[in-house]
């Protein structure tokens, strides 16, 4: 294990986390929320961050889990270990939900719940423009910045326009490709590195 970790260590591009990038996590991470998580940050600054996982579906179909709500024809998300029993979304509508907070251009998240039933009843929305999630993913201060500098996370600067429609499945994978080729080698390691 001690060869594989130095292994990692190499792979690190040295852009610091900010509100609108995506977390990309190193491939041994074992972690239910996070293990070859795709994480947007949606808030970084001194008092911590917060984001949300992008490419954990769950099982369970969207209004089995979220009652009292319009018919969706999305997937509910994992979106991290923090308030597992909140809803928490994402979208790309912008201001057409009041309320809702941007995140980098093109992406927003939070706003009015109430417009939100009504634009899903009304056809407005749906799994190409908004994303939701149970949980989220929160940092305390320094937090996250000092699991970069371990390496634990890649950073990714720019925001893909399509985020939301690519499939969660490849999600991880498509995501390290764009963080060049001294990350390659990423993609050769297993899902369960046990079974090498």
């Amino acid at each position: 294990m001690d060869s594989l970790n130095k292994f990692l260590t190499i792979s690190s591009n040295n852009i610091l986390p900010a509100q609108g990038r995506l977390l990309i996590s190193e491939p041994l991470m074992n972690d239910v929320y996070f293990g070859r998580g795709v994480i947007l940050l949606a808030e970084h600054n001194d008092e911590g961050s917060f984001g949300m996982v992008l490419n954990k579906p769950l099982k369970q179909d969207f209004n089995d889990v979220v009652l009292n709500f319009p018919a969706f024809d999305g997937k509910l998300f994992l979106g991290g270990p923090v308030e597992r029993n909140s809803l928490f979304f994402i979208h790309t509508i912008g201001d057409l939900i009041e309320g809702s907070k941007e995140i980098a251009a093109g992406y927003h998240w939070g706003g009015d719940i109430n417009i939100v039933k009504d634009m899903i009843a009304d056809g407005l929305l749906n799994s190409t423009n908004i994303r939701f999630s149970v949980g989220y993913s929160g940092w305390s201060p320094n937090q996250l910045g000092n699991e970069i500098k371990r390496n634990s996370w890649a950073v990714i600067p720019k925001l893909d326009k399509k985020l939301l429609t690519k499939s969660p499945e490849s999600l991880w994978k498509n995501q390290v490709d764009l963080l060049g080729k001294d990350f390659n080698h990423w993609n050769n390691f297993p899902n369960d590195p046990n079974l090498n």
